[in-house]
């Protein structure tokens, strides 16, 4: 039997039923850009989140994008202003900043979490330094509790790069509701996916909310008059009725993840694999579930020889890529490290216990 590294057809099954009907809807109103479901549906995702507003987009990086965008529109950056970025991020929180022209800062993560550390944030600031992108990786809350009183010490926006961490939750308050502002993409894979690209920024600043809005219609707060030089950048309805729909059973999801990864972190035993570090339990929605391993490359073999499929998050670190070589001016030795050698083993909330049993035999049976 193999095991499936992601099964979104499994995922989605569940729902298929309440999601062919959503599009059906769609197609049966006539009416398919920036219309009822997206209206809906960010007031939806805001409530979830604990935020005022949220403000639909096409994916993503357009929502990093358009908020560094928005808050240049509103005089609170500059081009060249430093943003502080981890180093071990997917590069698309990187090319959101220079895609701004504004210049990313890479500190190294906390090595346990993964995640950006408070102390070498702190080592970073500078007189340049303007923003902070923090990365909640694998889905798993950052400290933000220490990273938003560093912020407001030295005066810092703070933007949530909350791509992986839909529902992941600390001190009560979710993703999308400590920084500043909060970037979601709902990629097929993720936690909350749609059937297509889809992204959202949530935010408790109306006049950021309005701003970006506007940045994603052309540019156009009323038609034909732009305001400003903007984009296309808009959530589809079809794509927000598919949404609506998980959402309701996002929690539900949540929980599965989460014993799945309880059920690995009481049973995987193998001195050679270094497993997850969590804070606390609420705190981490488990997108992924990645473990260390100075043999990686060949863990990854033996486990496909046992069914086990297996993907690496990511094989290539940011300021190794031939598009952001020059970004790093310092050595990253731990960044380096970790892109050496994590692995990501299969999860998901459709996992039965007899995929979790093969996935830790595998595992454990590594040598």
């Amino acid at each position: 039997m193999t095991v499936p590294f992601l099964d979104l057809k499994a995922i989605n099954a569940q729902y298929r039923d309440e999601l062919v009907a959503a599009a059906t809807h769609v197609i049966d109103s006539g009416w398919y850009i920036q219309g009822a479901e997206v209206k809906a549906f960010e007031e939806e995702f805001a409530e979830y989140c604990g935020s005022k507003y949220c403000i639909g987009v096409a994916n993503g990086l357009d929502a990093l994008t358009l908020t560094l965008r928005a808050w240049k529109e509103m005089g609170k950056l500059k081009e060249g202003d430093e943003v502080i970025v981890p180093a071990n991020t997917y590069i698309a929180s990187i090319l959101a900043i220079t895609e701004n022209r504004l210049k990313p800062v890479l500190v190294e993560p906390d090595e346990a979490t993964f995640n950006l550390c408070p102390d070498k944030t702190a080592a970073a600031i500078n007189s340049n330094t303007k923003a902070i992108i923090t990365v909640h990786l694998y889905g798993q809350l950052s400290a933000m509790p220490e990273l938003m009183q560093l912020a407001d010490k030295h005066e810092l926006l703070v933007l949530e790069d909350a791509a992986q961490a839909h529902g992941a939750s600390i001190n009560d308050r979710k993703a999308g509701s400590c920084g500043h502002a909060a970037a979601f993409s709902f990629y097929p894979g993720k936690n909350l996916g749609a059937l297509g690209d889809a992204g959202a920024v949530t935010t408790d600043d109306e006049g950021l909310a309005n701003i970006i809005r506007v940045l994603g219609c052309y540019g156009s707060q009323k038609k034909y008059e732009n305001l400003y030089q903007g984009v296309n950048s808009r959530l589809d309805e079809i794509q927000a009725a598919m949404l609506r729909v998980k959402l309701r059973y996002l929690d539900a999801e949540i929980q599965r993840r989460q014993e799945v990864a309880d059920y690995y972190l009481d049973n995987i035993q193998n001195s050679l694999i270094k497993l997850p570090v969590i804070n606390k339990r609420e705190s981490h929605v488990w997108h992924l579930f990645v473990v260390r391993s100075n043999k990686r490359d060949a863990l990854q073999s033996y486990l496909a020889e046992c069914g086990v499929e297996t993907l690496i998050h990511y094989p290539i670190p940011p300021h190794h890529q031939e598009a952001f070589k020059k970004c790093a001016s310092k050595a990253l030795c731990l960044t380096e490290a970790i892109h050496q050698s994590v692995l990501s083993l299969p999860m998901g909330p459709y996992l039965t216990i007899d995929q979790m049993k093969q996935v830790i035999t595998a595992v454990n049976n590594f040598q």
